[in-house]
Parts: structure tokens; sequence; C-alpha cells
């Protein structure tokens, strides 16, 4: 668990990334870095405008200190997630930053075992992987099967491809966004 300064921190760094990838102010003090935001964990950063996903891009494992992930995926999230065209300086404003970081994922062999809102999952099956984070099916109220379901759809598998031969993981994952956070947003 995070104190809410490093939350604010991990989301100050990731604001203040893609502000300077825009040409926007930013500040010149640096923030302050704990030993948890240098472990390796995965984290994916979610972008949202008015309430609609506006990009979200992240890495299972950590490749490096959690912070300089943040900075890197925050980039990604807002000019790289191609469902998306890259983010404008007018809409800077407008999107509130979530955070999810991730624990190390556990196989798992019994679907009984995924505790809807509380687990993430990630689905292998031959050449073909999807993810969906914790808090997408409590946002959507499904329940485990149809969880498991879109998340072999989003790996571009077949609906029940679960059922046989897939390799079926859990996580779980801290998430913490400006929208509870921060009132008032840096420029």
């Amino acid at each position: 668990m995070f104190s809410e300064a490093e939350k604010r921190t991990m989301l100050r760094i990731a604001r203040d990334s893609i502000a300077r990838r825009l040409g926007l102010a930013t500040s010149e003090e640096s923030p302050p870095i704990t030993p948890a935001m240098r472990e390796e964990k995965g984290v994916f950063v979610t972008l949202r405008k008015k309430g609609r996903l506006r990009g979200c891009i992240g890495n299972i494992e950590g490749r490096g200190p959690l912070y300089e992930g943040i900075a890197d995926l925050a980039l990604e999230s807002a000019f790289g997630d191609p469902r998306f065209p890259s983010l404008t300086a007018d809409e800077f404003r407008e999107i509130d930053i979530e955070l999810s970081v991730l624990t190390k994922l556990t196989a798992i062999e019994n679907v009984d075992e995924i505790i809807v809102g509380k687990h993430g999952l990630y689905i292998k099956k031959r050449f073909s992987s999807g993810l969906l984070l914790p808090q997408v099916a409590t946002e959507y109220g499904w329940d485990r099967k149809t969880f498991l379901q879109q998340t072999c759809w989003k790996a571009g598998l077949p609906e029940d491809a679960w059922e046989k031969d897939a390799e079926i993981y859990i996580f779980g994952a801290e998430v913490f966004g400006e929208k509870e956070l921060l009132k008032d947003k840096a420029d």
C-alpha cells in the first residue's frame, strides 16, 4: 500500500510527463522518490476525459523503477494508444489520470479462485493474450463468466477459449486517481 503522498507524487509524475511532451509548463522541482516508487512493478496508466476512456497502456511486470514506468506509460497512454488520436493541449486540462499498480501474476487452475472486483485477469492461449484490470469488471457489472469471456475477446480469442487449454492468471492492483486524490490538477 502506498501512502497518500506517494500516490499524489506518482500522479504528478504522470501528469508532468504528458505536460512536458505537450510543451506546457510543469513544476521545476522534482518530486520526492521513495523506496516503494523505485521497486519494479507492473503498472497501467489510464486517461479518462469526462469519465470516458481516453487512453490506457501498461506493463504487466515492471521493467525498471515504478516511477520511470509511470512517466513512460503516461506518454504511451496519451500519444501511443492505437484506439485514440494523440492527446492535444486543449484536452490536457480535461483528463483525469488513474494508476493501477499491479501485484505479481498468479496462475490458477480453477476459475472459482477469481474474485470479481478484487482480481484482474490475464489469459494466454497459444500466441494470443489479453488482460483486463480488476476495476473493469466492476465498472461494467460483470460476473465471473462474463469477465472471463471479455478477457478472451480482448485477446482476440473465442469467448469460450478460457474453458480449455488456456493459461489463466489473476492479479491484484492498487488503483488510485486524480479524481479522488487531487481536487486541483496541476496545469
